[in-house]
């Protein structure tokens, strides 16, 4: 499909009109003392996953919309930063909703309760497949993840909880003791009893395209270790910085009926495919599975305030009835947040943001498809809504990583988000993967825009696939 061009004067007008109109009044960015903030975070922030000496971050000042501002400067946003922003920035009713809150109230303990908590568990077991029913809320997708490993354990009286190698499911011992990610390596040994399985990548895994290879081998590692001793079996619908895995059709299934035949509860990490990433509420929609347990954190609220959660089903809320749930948090429930995650919601019901990840989902597969077929470096295209990866490599037949997955080197990666970065986008970069996940709200002017820079990125990659330098 060919991009068509796009004036400036019609993408600020554009811009402009991100959102409805709206009576809140958004503070400008112009009286932020920018080099004061960067020395500052210099001199007295630890940046996560990095050595410190040679950091220079951007420094935000504001955003709007798909895009983020530092002083003068617009740049598109577009892996909604850390794949959360799923609103974009500073959505009016959003902004609204938390100041409204603050006004009325700002904290109860969590054994209270208050209005924004309650309506937006409601809301969300509205939403949720199956029968997922009560929430435990925390404060992010790693706590979330960690309520679902206890709850799990407490509600089977088994200890191991089975995962994939390639996942992340956050960076507390815990949860990144359950992930496959290489940014667990520094803290190992994490916690016992987690399990690995080798996941079924349609494009490079041993098994391909083979459900039944892929289910057979989980099911033999159900065995090795021991059936009454697992707890639980947890994945990313689709996996997410660990490679941007879309898994073949019928291994869901396949992992409910095995949960199902040896009572193992199945638990889905929708943390950063949940509310609308994929082009559904959640993506367990796509394969028609209703797992046991479901964190969710990033989307809920668009990451305005911290917020995450871990949804149950029936079985399981019965369960602790008469047991007592032996997990907890000071900041479970913050009624900021709730009250962010009620409005956020209502933004994607009434503003139809799903429908559009959905269409501008489509619109996106379609362009990376075109630039799959001009770019020898692109080996594969794959995703879900709004949900996409580039992954690249030196031979399309070999499949040969340009850049070795967990490898010691991600110059590849550095080059290309410094050279997004130079045309105003920013794309998340990893080893051989671009991750293209724009907010939900995005127009197609702003999706064109951003693939015009990484069609001028991956010259870059073509280059560094032929000749082995990235100069």
């Amino acid at each position: 499909m060919a991009l068509s061009s796009t004036s400036s004067g019609s993408a600020r007008r554009r811009r402009d009109r991100a959102y409805p109109s709206s009576p809140v009044t958004l503070r400008t960015s112009s009286a932020i003392d920018v080099a004061r903030v960067a020395q500052d975070t210099k001199d007295h922030v630890l940046i996560s996953w990095m050595a410190q000496g040679s950091l220079a971050p951007l420094v935000v000042t504001g955003g709007e919309g798909c895009w983020i501002h530092s002083g003068d400067r617009r740049i598109l946003d577009f892996s909604s930063t850390l794949v959360n922003t799923n609103l974009g920035h500073q959505h009016p009713k959003v902004v609204r909703a938390i100041q409204e809150q603050a006004a009325t109230l700002t904290y109860a303990a969590p054994s209270f309760t208050d209005a924004p908590r309650a309506t937006l568990a409601r809301m969300i077991a509205e939403r949720a497949p199956g029968d997922l029913t009560k929430t435990l809320f925390t404060t992010g997708g790693t706590e979330a993840v960690e309520s679902a490993i206890k709850i799990a354990r407490l509600y089977t009286g088994r200890q191991k909880v089975m995962t994939q190698y390639r996942s992340f499911h956050g960076q507390t011992q815990g949860a990144m003791s359950a992930g496959g990610d290489n940014r667990r390596w520094a803290n190992e040994p994490g916690i016992p009893g987690i399990v690995r399985f080798l996941n079924p990548d349609p494009y490079r895994s041993i098994f391909g395209n083979d459900v039944q290879k892929a289910l057979a081998h989980v099911e033999e590692v159900i065995w090795y270790e021991g059936p009454e001793h697992i707890a639980a079996i947890m994945c990313e619908p689709i996996v997410g910085a660990s490679g941007l895995i879309v898994p073949p059709e019928g291994f869901f299934q396949g992992i409910r009926a095995l949960c199902d035949r040896y009572g193992i509860v199945m638990i889905l990490d929708e943390v950063m495919t949940g509310f609308g990433r994929t082009g559904k509420w959640f993506a367990a929609e796509h394969w028609d599975v209703v797992p046991d347990l479901m964190t969710f954190a990033k989307g809920v609220n668009s990451g305005y305030v911290p917020l995450g959660g871990v949804i149950v089903d029936e079985p399981i809320a019965k369960h602790f009835q008469d047991h007592v749930l032996w997990q907890g948090l000071t900041y479970s429930g913050h009624a900021l947040a709730c009250a962010a995650g009620v409005a956020t919601i209502e933004a994607y019901r009434d503003e139809r943001v799903i429908e559009n990840a959905a269409r501008m989902g489509d619109l996106l597969m379609a362009e990376l498809r075109e630039l799959a077929s001009r770019h020898p470096s692109v080996g594969d295209v794959r995703g879900k809504g709004l949900m996409c990866g580039i992954e690249l490599v030196k031979d399309r037949e070999t499949k040969e990583a340009l850049e070795r997955w967990n490898g010691p080197s991600q110059q590849l990666a550095t080059t290309l988000r410094t050279a997004l970065m130079k045309q105003d986008v920013y794309v998340m970069c990893r080893w051989n993967l671009l991750v293209i996940a724009p907010p939900l709200i995005i127009a197609e002017d702003d999706l064109r825009t951003g693939i015009r820079a990484i069609d001028e990125a991956l010259g870059i990659a073509d280059r560094y696939a032929a000749t082995g330098t990235l100069s």
